[in-house]
């Protein structure tokens, strides 16, 4: 009887109303229903071939200036590279081999045209944390494992993007990612202050690390001469950027640190890179077992997550800059390939380089062949002169890593969150802590732990208002921040800023209640504008049910406005909706309006009544 009531109101009700400031789904009032849209084209090979397009009108010019922006990269890449190596466990010489696959991949499948990919600062850490355990010391051991970690991260990052998970990055929110980033540069510049310093620490997690740097210092470990070159480099490092950005600093520093121990004769006194193989010597199908496959599964998964949600941002960044756009699918698959050509060379995980990016950018680079020029380089440096780089000392490779580490540093960030935000600045630093305290890996769990924990949090106690008229203004607002607005005798608007699911369905429904007995005079309809509730789950529906049943004892109906016809198909296949009738589902909050003010005549003048000019005052 009530529902049927509620139909002849509905029938007779103005369907629309003018004076209300929001969207009406077209299909509540008859329009003929959406097409399908038109089936994707297929893709061809230049979608996965990107380099084709690229090349399209390349001339001698374009090439010109890759070759010159080639051999500078690579005057950056080659002893960074070595570095980065060395600070994961690693022969150093491995930083090459990660270096030239990545780049002739990427030239092929990249999307971007100027993205560096290689060896990265922030993988370091955790590539430590997984490989360093189970290689036992053994070196061979470690490079097998390294390289296999590299071909499990590239089939993770490729099987991803075919399943279209490019929107995964977007799970790291900005304070976790501010608070991850600062503990994995703090846990690098840690891991290399021994070898700085000319000693090594037996322990590789930051406590046992710090704790062995304070010991090695007390018992009187210090290398002279390693700190005189470590300290010297870091120095120079750091004084050249300082002086003029756009020289080669890194490239400076390993000159000089190499020519001093060449001159002096000091490679008996302090450790060095060493003679190192010619060619590719790890090149092939890692020798691992399906052990130590079980082993490096977590790890694999943890530092895909970063090199992609590094690529993605740095893809972003530099892609902008050019007005260029990049699928971020075909971006992780391209960080995928690039991943296996390392790992088949006898490389590691890598990513793209916030660094040596801009590097080839300021350079003139023009395309991926940049990239290309680049592997060629150090392919002559391995394959004709492998001895160039025997006298480069270890303590210049730990500088070259701790003035990396160093940018990874966002202290502006955090201190931005902590002026805007505290909540989310306690985020950072728990990310921080969780890294530097409970290792990197662990860290990444905790990071994605705490962006999950962060979104629920704010949707399991969202924002509600009670809204009202506001004279001269166009629409219903929130009455605790327009306390002069007036409201429809008998009639409340709630507006509930969230999707409704598990863990805000009571919530909602105690909300609802309370606001319901609060009102005066008496509530005879509570109208829930439900534009910004997404989604319906089974939990919500069931709170919904109760909440229908707790007004009707006390007089009351529920009505809901502005409701997706998604979530109303939720609702049918519910029973809420059969429950409440078609008259219960406004299009808008303005024919809701109408629609009591039609069953329940009150005294009310509308805003088109009113004299003044519509506006739009914070709601």
């Amino acid at each position: 009887m009530m529902a049927a009531s509620r139909r002849a109101v509905t029938d007779r009700r103005p369907r629309f109303e003018g004076g209300e400031d929001v969207s009406v789904e077209p299909s509540e009032f008859g329009s003929p229903p959406e097409t399908l849209p038109p089936r994707a084209p297929r893709r061809g090979i230049g979608h996965w071939l990107p380099i084709l397009a690229a090349l399209r009108g390349y001339g001698p010019s374009a090439f010109r200036a890759d070759l010159v922006a080639g051999i500078v990269l690579s005057t950056i890449m080659v002893p960074v590279a070595m570095g980065y190596a060395q600070a994961a466990g690693l022969p150093a010489i491995t930083g090459l081999y990660a270096t030239v696959g990545p780049l002739v991949a990427y030239f092929l499948v990249g999307p971007s045209r100027v993205l560096v990919m290689g060896p990265d600062s922030a993988l370091i850490a955790p590539m430590a944390a997984t490989i360093i355990p189970l290689a036992g010391g053994d070196s061979g051991r470690s490079v097998a494992l390294a390289a296999a970690l590299a071909l499990m991260v590239g089939v993770i990052c490729v099987a991803a993007a075919a399943a279209r998970l490019g929107f995964l990055t977007d799970l790291l929110s900005r304070p976790v990612r501010v608070g991850y980033m600062n503990g994995i540069a703090l846990t690098v510049i840690v891991s290399q202050v021994p070898k700085l310093l000319g000693f090594s620490v037996s322990s590789s997690d930051f406590l046992g690390e710090s704790i062995g740097i304070a010991q090695g210092v007390a018992g009187g470990s210090v290398v002279p001469v390693a700190l005189v070159v470590g300290a010297g480099s870091l120095a120079v490092i750091l004084g050249v950027r300082r002086v003029s950005p756009r020289l080669p600093s890194v490239l400076v520093a390993v000159v000089l640190a190499t020519l001093c121990v060449t001159v002096f004769g000091l490679a008996g006194q302090v450790a060095v890179v060493g003679e190192v193989p010619r060619g590719f010597a790890a090149a092939g199908i890692p020798a691992v077992s399906l052990a130590d496959l079980t082993a490096l599964a977590p790890g694999a998964l943890g530092i895909a997550l970063l090199a992609f949600t590094d690529t993605s941002v740095n893809s972003r960044t530099f892609n902008a800059r050019r007005g260029e756009s990049v699928d971020p699918d075909q971006e992780l698959a391209a960080l995928g390939v690039s991943n296996i050509a390392s790992g088949l060379l006898g490389g590691f995980p890598i990513s793209s380089s916030a660094t040596r990016t801009p590097v080839a950018e300021t350079a003139g680079a023009r395309s991926q062949v940049t990239g290309l020029v680049g592997a060629g380089v150090v392919v002559v440096l391995l394959v004709a002169v492998p001895g160039l780089l025997a006298n480069l000392p270890s303590a210049a490779l730990a500088a070259i890593v701790i003035t990396a580490a160093l940018s990874l540093f966002d202290v502006d960030g955090v201190r931005r969150l902590l002026r805007l935000r505290r909540s989310e600045f306690g985020l950072s630093i728990v990310s921080f802590l969780g890294v530097a305290v409970f290792g990197v890996l662990p860290g990444i769990g905790i990071a994605v732990g705490l962006s999950f924990i962060n979104f629920i949090r704010l949707a399991w106690r969202p924002h509600d208002a009670v809204l009202g008229r506001v004279a001269n203004y166009k629409g219903y607002h929130d009455v605790s921040r327009h306390p002069d607005a007036r409201q429809v005798p008998g009639l409340l608007l709630y507006r509930w800023d969230a999707p409704l699911f598990f863990a805000n369905a009571d919530v909602f429904r105690d909300r609802a209640r309370a606001v319901v007995r609060r009102a005066d005079p008496p509530v005879r309809w509570l109208v829930v504008s439900a534009e910004p509730v997404t989604d319906i789950d089974t939990t919500a529906a069931d709170a919904l049910d109760a909440l229908i049943t707790d007004l009707a004892h006390e007089g009351v109906e529920l009505h809901f406005a502005q409701l997706k016809g998604t979530v109303k198909d939720r609702l049918k296949g519910y029973g809420i909706y059969a429950r409440l009738g078609d008259a219960a589902f406004h299009p808008t909050v303005g024919t809701a309006v109408r629609a009591y003010l039609f069953g329940h005549p009150v005294p009310w003048t509308d805003w088109e009544e009113e004299a003044g000019t519509p506006g739009a005052p914070p709601r």
